[in-house]
C-alpha cells in the first residue's frame, strides 16, 4: 500500500493517523471518565499520569497529521455527495482537528495551573504551560469536561456517516480508510 493518498483511497500514513488516533481517544475518553470515580489513592494518580501521557500523545500524533495532511492529497469525495453533505463532512473533520488539538492542550493547562506534575509516560518532563492559578484552573478543567463532550458527540456523528455511506449509500468511504483496505 501506498504511503501517501491518491484520488481514489488513503495512503497507509493517513490510514495510520486516522486508527491510531481513533483508539487513542477511545481509550483515554473511557480511562477519563472511568479514573474520575476512583477514591483517592496511588493507583488512582497512576491511571491520572497514564491518562495525560496518552492525552500527550494525541496531542503531538494531531501536530503530525496537521502537517503531514499538508503534504498529502485527498481522495476525490465519495460518487453522489451533495453539496450539504460535503459541507457537513469538511466541518466535522475541520472539527477534530480544532478539538483534538484543543482537547490535551486544555488538560496540560489543567495540570499546569493544579501544579501538578507531568511526566510522558514516566520518561520525559514536560513543563508547565503556567505556573499554579486556582482560577485557570477552574476554567481549564470546565472547558476539558465540556470538550469531553463535544468531541464524543462528533464522533457519534463521524461514526454515523461512515456506516450511512458504507450500508445506505453502498459507496467506498469506509472502505478506503480501513487500515489494510484500499477500498476500491
Amino acid at each position: 500500500m501506498p504511503l501517501k493518498s491518491s484520488p481514489e483511497h488513503w495512503g497507509t500514513l493517513t490510514k495510520f493517523f486516522h486508527w491510531t488516533i481513533a483508539v487513542l481517544v477511545i481509550a483515554t475518553m473511557v480511562l477519563g471518565s472511568w479514573m474520575t470515580e476512583l477514591a483517592p489513592s496511588a493507583d488512582k494518580m497512576r491511571w491520572y499520569a497514564l491518562h495525560k501521557s496518552i492525552g500527550l500523545s494525541i496531542l503531538l500524533l494531531m501536530l503530525l497529521r496537521l502537517l503531514w495532511r499538508r503534504f498529502d492529497q485527498r481522495p476525490r469525495p465519495a460518487p453522489g455527495l451533495g453539496p450539504i453533505a460535503s459541507r457537513v463532512s469538511r466541518t466535522v473533520h475541520a472539527s477534530f482537528y480544532l478539538l483534538l488539538i484543543a482537547m490535551p492542550i486544555s488538560g496540560w493547562l489543567y495540570n499546569s495551573a493544579a501544579n501538578f506534575p507531568l511526566r510522558w509516560f514516566g520518561w520525559v518532563h514536560v513543563p508547565a504551560l503556567v505556573g499554579a492559578d486556582p482560577m485557570l484552573k477552574k476554567i481549564a478543567l470546565s472547558v476539558h469536561e465540556t470538550l469531553f463532550w463535544v468531541i464524543l458527540g462528533l464522533l457519534v456523528l463521524h461514526v454515523a456517516g461512515a456506516l450511512k455511506h458504507h450500508f445506505m449509500d453502498r459507496d467506498n468511504s469506509l472502505r478506503r480508510m480501513l487500515p489494510f483496505g484500499k477500498g476500491e
